[in-house]
């Protein structure tokens, strides 16, 4: 089931959903029908009947809830210990450069723990506990900024086109000489 709002049940709520399927298994053991069952317990026809299947098929199993869907699969010891392993950059895990993708660090979470994880999901570990993307900055190592501003200031204005006037016989879309 999705919520508008991104979330789901809190476990209080959870628990009073369990205790709405429980009451409408004590109304299957009673013969009740679907609807009856429904309308009593002010849920949807659909979801009672879900319900009965998951009971003939497991039994009471079939209807206890399966807990949290959103459990963190990372504790804090080993979130401490991925920031640890991301500080020490991609080269010591066997990547060719400096740089951390979603797929990395999805990959080296899955060679840390054992756990995986999606690329989404990573993210969103991520950004939970603080972390951020970027977008390095291009440059070659061999860049002098004091040079390139020192180019711009001198070099520069002598090596660009001139601006083209804008008086007649230039392509400008008012005419000066024709009125």
């Amino acid at each position: 089931m999705r919520y508008a709002q991104g979330g789901g049940l809190t476990d209080a709520e959870r628990a009073a959903r369990e205790r709405i399927r429980l009451q409408a298994v004590e109304r299957f053991e009673g013969g009740q029908k679907n609807r009856e069952i429904a309308v009593a317990l002010r849920v949807s026809e659909r979801s009672v009947e879900r319900w009965r299947r998951a009971w003939r098929e497991r039994g009471g199993v079939g209807i206890q809830s399966k807990g949290s869907p959103g459990r963190p699969r990372l504790g804090p010891d080993q979130i401490a210990r991925l920031e640890r392993e991301l500080e020490r950059g991609p080269l010591a895990h066997g990547w060719a450069d400096q740089r951390w993708t979603l797929a990395r660090i999805k990959t080296l979470i899955g060679r840390l723990f054992h756990v995986s994880y999606t690329v989404e999901g990573t993210w969103q570990l991520l950004k939970r506990h603080g972390w951020s993307w970027q977008q390095p900055a291009r440059r070659a190592i061999e860049r002098d900024d004091a040079a390139v501003e020192v180019w711009k200031k001198e070099t520069w204005p002598r090596v660009r086109a001139p601006r083209r006037p804008s008086g007649p016989g230039s392509s400008s879309r008012t005419k000066q000489g024709s009125r």
